[in-house]
């Protein structure tokens, strides 16, 4: 007779930290839309909190997080928008954070 099975194996990883050195600018129009991304590729998922100049960022209708905390949507981009941002990844392995600059033009 034949015998088969199937695994399903899952690795688990602590979050990986992309960019190290220079932070990355992202450069954004006045009254045009904004997502940044958090990559993230942790097992187990991780928990994501987003950061502005250091503070946690609050939702609203203007800047929502999307996707558990993967994306932040920013609409109608101003002025006040532009500066340091943070996105921080952690889950039972550790944490990782990942920083970038926004620019805003116009």
């Amino acid at each position: 007779g034949e015998d088969s099975r199937s695994f399903h194996v899952s690795i688990q990883a602590p979050p990986s930290s992309v960019s190290v050195g220079e932070i990355p600018v992202i450069t954004a129009v006045a009254g045009g839309q904004l997502i940044l991304e958090c990559p993230e590729d942790a097992e187990p998922p991780s928990h994501i909190e987003w950061h502005q100049e250091g503070s946690l960022l609050q939702e609203d209708s203007h800047r929502q997080v999307l996707a558990e905390g993967r994306f932040l949507q920013i609409r109608a981009v101003q002025a006040v928008d532009g500066g340091e941002y943070s996105c921080r990844a952690t889950n039972a392995l550790g944490d990782t954070s990942l920083r970038l600059r926004v620019q805003v033009h116009g």
